[in-house]
């Protein structure tokens, strides 16, 4: 009976000691989630109102996030009682290990500070890398998300992307539009040039400076080539490449310009072959 008296006894001072610890721990824990949260949103709309570069917003918000909860859970376990230096050494080994487990993720968070640092490309910048093309949406610290043109979303791993070739389509206020239009060999060249022009006219987008170029560049197998080079703005790339292509065709279509298609000339051939058995001689056709 002594003993259990002795074990209460025990288990009540242990409760008064380390209780009111605990419960002092796990409302801190709870009131600094609030707080970092509040801080938080306080720093991210602090840079967006003050115009701060998109691409930085995400990744530092992120950074001041981990960090103080780092910070909150050290102090949360010295309120419990733990030890810094015991906990130290058991952070440090924990962070080793999950460094090394984490290799892939460490050179990831690498990749996205050389993106910031070196900066190939920002939000809203429509980029390709790796065979995937999309508009930066955002920098986080992990990955770089991006949004195809047919909206779907896409994360890219920040320490490949960091380390790969991009092409960054934005980066340019003005952009060069390249065409290839074919008429048939019995069209009338200048004609044809003279309706190209006047299609390109026509449109106020494109930009005067630096010249166009419409240029024979090739006699095909079916038709006689013209490369068009034209500049634009950017934005409205795609518009022009779309309407002016339909617009030639209609125009050609209108003024008699043939547009061929592949086609190959066959040439049928009659010879005599060596007579039968019967003494008549017969007729094969030969296609060649």
């Amino acid at each position: 009976m002594g003993d259990i008296d002795f074990n209460i006894d025990r288990i009540w001072e242990l409760v008064q000691v380390y209780g009111l610890k605990l419960i002092m721990a796990v409302v801190t824990l709870i009131v600094g989630l609030a707080i970092i949260k509040f801080l938080v949103n306080t720093f991210r709309n602090t840079m967006i109102k003050r115009n701060v570069d998109a691409s930085l917003t995400p990744f530092l918000t992120s950074m001041l996030k981990a960090l103080l909860q780092v910070a909150l859970v050290i102090t949360v376990a010295t309120m419990i009682g733990i030890e810094m230096t015991s906990f130290i050494a058991v952070l440090g080994a924990a962070g080793l290990a999950v460094g090394l487990a984490l290799q892939g993720s460490l050179q990831n968070f690498a990749g996205g500070v050389l993106i910031l640092l070196l900066r190939p490309f920002k939000v809203g910048d429509y980029i390709v890398a790796n065979g995937t093309g999309g508009s930066v949406r955002e920098i986080q610290i992990f990955h770089t998300v991006l949004k195809t043109p047919d909206n779907v979303t896409i994360y890219m791993p920040n320490g490949p992307l960091a380390n790969t070739e991009i092409t960054n389509y934005s980066v340019e206020a003005q952009r060069r539009v390249d065409f290839v239009f074919g008429i048939g060999y019995g069209d009338d060249i200048d004609k044809a040039r003279r309706i190209i022009n006047e299609v390109i006219d026509a449109d106020a987008r494109f930009l005067s400076e630096p010249a166009r170029q419409v240029v024979v560049s090739e006699l095909a197998d079916s038709s006689v080539n013209f490369t068009v080079r034209v500049w634009a703005n950017a934005s409205d790339y795609w518009g022009l490449k779309f309407d002016t292509t339909e617009k030639i065709k209609k125009e050609f279509d209108r003024q008699g310009i043939n547009i061929p298609f592949p086609q190959r000339d066959v040439h049928i051939y009659q010879h005599t072959v060596p007579a039968n058995g019967n003494g008549t001689s017969q007729e094969k056709p030969t296609v060649g």
